[in-house]
């Protein structure tokens, strides 16, 4: 895990606190298919000592961000203070929820804000309708960008400096049958959206699952965010006619309320 946030970025210098940058590790190691683990699987996923997991861990439950039952950890609710603050001077999911409570009224589905976080996207604003996947969605879920349609206008609005990069270093994993999992055809397929404005992705992050997004602008005309809205196959074995203009529309109008406030992302 913690190779994953120093890959993307500059070499460590010498502001840098590596015990930070481990304890960091340690939650991070959490994640929708290990919500609670024992010392030795901590250990494992971090690539620490199991007495350097130690005693992170245990801080961690000093300080209250973890809890320990006797065998397992598991992250407590407290943890979601470190990103409130993150969130909070955003402004960006007060501004999108109400325009995606809306879109969701709208089509009858789960609608969704994210932002891109190195390799990954990252939500910070929800509206669900019904859970359509196998992992449920929450603010503060992640997903590969590659894979998603939010990713896919947040990566095509990459410089293209940047989009090398991302292309160079990032593992494309076959996650279904139909994920595009090859730089070429990602960097293809990324032409096409940045093109057309909108990216629609079929069950490439899991079999079932259809979503559209479109990118989110500020002032200076950058792409900031995206906006998804997100529906089964088993529903709509086609993509219902008019969810992208309606998406699209909703994307425009958040994008227009980002630029009269003056938000930066």
């Amino acid at each position: 895990m913690l190779s994953r946030m120093t890959d993307a970025r500059t070499p460590p210098g010498d502001q840098y606190v590596q015990s930070l940058a481990r304890g960091l590790s340690v939650i991070t190691a959490f994640d929708a298919d290990h919500p609670a683990m024992t010392l030795s699987d901590i250990a494992a996923r971090t690539g620490l000592s199991r007495a350097t997991a130690r005693r992170f861990l245990h801080t961690l439950v000093e300080l209250g961000y973890v809890r320990f039952d006797g065998k397992q950890f598991a992250l407590t609710p407290q943890v979601l203070r470190l990103g409130t603050a993150y969130l909070s001077g955003l402004g960006l999911p007060q501004i999108a929820q109400p325009h995606l409570e809306q879109l969701s009224a709208r089509l009858g589905e789960s609608t969704s804000a994210a932002v891109l976080d190195g390799d990954e996207i990252v939500y910070v604003a929800r509206v669900a309708t019904r859970r359509i996947m196998t992992v449920g969605i929450t603010v503060g879920t992640r997903f590969p960008a590659y894979a998603t349609s939010m990713g896919r206008v947040l990566l095509a609005g990459l410089p293209a400096q940047e989009l090398d990069a991302y292309l160079a270093r990032a593992s494309l994993d076959a996650l279904t049958g139909r994920t595009l999992h090859d730089a070429a055809s990602l960097r293809a397929e990324l032409d096409r959206v940045r093109a057309q404005g909108w990216a629609l992705v079929d069950q490439e992050l899991e079999a079932g699952l259809r979503s559209v997004a479109a990118p989110l602008r500020d002032g200076e005309d950058r792409v900031v965010a995206a906006i998804n809205v997100s529906t089964s196959t088993h529903a709509h074995p086609e993509l219902p006619e008019g969810y992208v203009d309606a998406v699209v529309a909703a994307a425009r109008a958040i994008s227009a309320d980002v630029a009269s406030a003056g938000l930066r992302v």
